[in-house]
């Protein structure tokens, strides 16, 4: 019993909070979603199916988080398949020109539990500062020998400010960004 108890606790010890690491985004586990406003009436919700991304966490030195994503645009998904089309035409996303939106992070204020993260977001071929309120979520050993976390982040932007003003007022401006990360020990 005492055998068994001390090799548990060693494997905790050994799969235990990762203070400093670096992390892939699980795209199985993650996602990228939108909210934006329809005729004043409503709210509009979609979603990006395709990303990848990657991300620092050091739970002893918040500070030096860092993280990227890049979202592939012809994935949109707002569940309506002509919408999706004029989403992704020159009217909004322009995916032929434009194949990508991307985040860069450029600093974090805030401790393990939660903070801002600011970055720059790159949608439509224009880059704007943003900042993405975080809360993390846990962390912990996963069923395949590996260790994992999560986090989820929101921020609001101006459509308009990314050259996408097609349909506005009807279509709102405002648009809620939310990520639900979760990422793989590297």
């Amino acid at each position: 019993m005492k055998t068994t108890a001390t090799l548990l606790f060693s494997s905790l010890l050994l799969a235990g909070p990762a203070l400093a690491a670096d992390y892939q985004v699980d795209p199985a586990h993650t996602s990228v979603v939108f909210e934006v406003g329809h005729l004043e009436v409503s709210t509009l919700v979609g979603r990006f199916n395709e990303f990848e991304g990657d991300y620092h966490f050091d739970g002893d030195n918040p500070t030096a988080a860092r993280a990227r994503l890049t979202i592939q645009a012809e994935s949109i998904d707002t569940n309506h398949e002509d919408r999706d089309k004029h989403l992704r035409s020159p009217d909004f996303f322009d995916v032929r020109q434009y194949p990508t939106l991307s985040f860069e992070s450029t600093g974090y204020e805030g401790d393990k539990d939660g903070g801002t993260l600011a970055g720059n977001l790159t949608v439509h071929g224009v880059t704007k500062p943003v900042a993405f309120d975080v809360r993390f979520i846990g962390e912990g050993a996963d069923p395949w020998g590996g260790y994992r976390n999560g986090f989820n982040a929101e921020a609001q932007i101006k459509r308009s400010d990314f050259g996408m003003s097609y349909g506005l007022p009807g279509v709102g401006d405002e648009v809620v960004i939310k990520l639900f990360i979760e990422g793989i020990r590297q």
